[in-house]
């Protein structure tokens, strides 16, 4: 087969986030995946760009949660339901889940960065009695911003699942915590010895909430980093997503602090 060429696909349904994220759900499921994998999309006659599908893996359709930032994803957001996409992947490695099991599962997400957490999030809840209990925590600019709102209510009903969520800026309605998502690392209430911590959202904030794992104690193996960045052709040939010795589209995205801790500003 040829890696370079996209399946194309429809766009199901579309699903508006906040007033600069969607969620597009593409019918069929083109591809397979595992969690933390990522594919390519293309938009005919625009180009294509990265994404990390923010769906279960083990569901019918596959779904990307996309902020509307740049040339492809401006593309994307004029498009409509029924409309034709291209697909490519999946590539790269997924979460480890295998080395998950038996342990509390502590995940740690800001702005959009929460899709490819979704992802992981309802594969880990696919099979959860394989774990022993799912933190989530969680932080967006404002709450007009917090994606998957509809979706938020019914996972904190879901046992062993403990989700907490702050904003940057509140508003008259926002009757939960203020401040960045570091201010609720105050209290982690898991063995930081042996509990992975998941990480994905903008790079700052990477860059924060890893240096608060580290203080806490988490081991620098056990601190998984979605660390997607300028990713191209996905199969490590155009060098674009190069992060020290590492190709983030063949070695990652998943990477742990360990793997990049050594690595001058691996966030930037």
């Amino acid at each position: 087969m040829n890696p370079y060429a996209p399946k194309l696909t429809k766009i199901k349904k579309i699903i508006e986030e906040t007033p600069t994220i969607r969620t597009f759900v593409l019918e069929g499921k083109p591809i397979e995946f595992e969690a933390g994998q990522f594919a390519e999309l293309t938009v005919p006659g625009v180009g294509e760009a990265p994404f990390t599908p923010s769906s279960s893996p083990y569901a019918p359709d596959l779904e990307f949660t996309i902020m509307k930032v740049g040339r492809v994803t401006r593309a994307l957001f004029e498009l409509k339901e029924g409309e034709i996409i291209g697909v490519r992947g999946p590539f790269g490695k997924p979460y480890p889940l295998n080395d998950f099991k038996k342990k509390d599962v502590f995940i740690v997400g800001g702005g959009v960065g929460f899709a490819p957490l979704r992802s992981l999030f309802l594969a880990l809840i696919e099979n959860i009695k394989e774990y022993k209990k799912i933190y989530i925590r969680y932080g967006a600019r404002t709450p007009k911003d917090i994606v998957y709102k509809y979706l938020i209510p019914g996972w904190q009903k879901i046992k062993n699942v403990d989700i907490l969520l702050t904003v940057d800026v509140g508003d008259e309605e926002w009757k939960g915590r203020v401040g960045v998502v570091t201010t609720i690392l105050d209290e982690i209430p898991v063995d930081v010895k042996t509990t992975p911590a998941i990480v994905c959202g903008p790079p700052l904030m990477m860059k924060f909430t890893t240096q608060r794992l580290v203080e806490a104690g988490f081991k620098d193996s056990n601190i998984y980093l979605s660390m997607e960045k300028n990713m191209s052709c996905g199969i490590g040939k155009c060098n674009h997503c190069r992060v020290g010795k590492f190709y983030v589209c063949k070695d990652g995205p998943v990477l742990t602090w360990k793997d990049v801790k050594d690595i001058e500003d691996p966030f930037l």
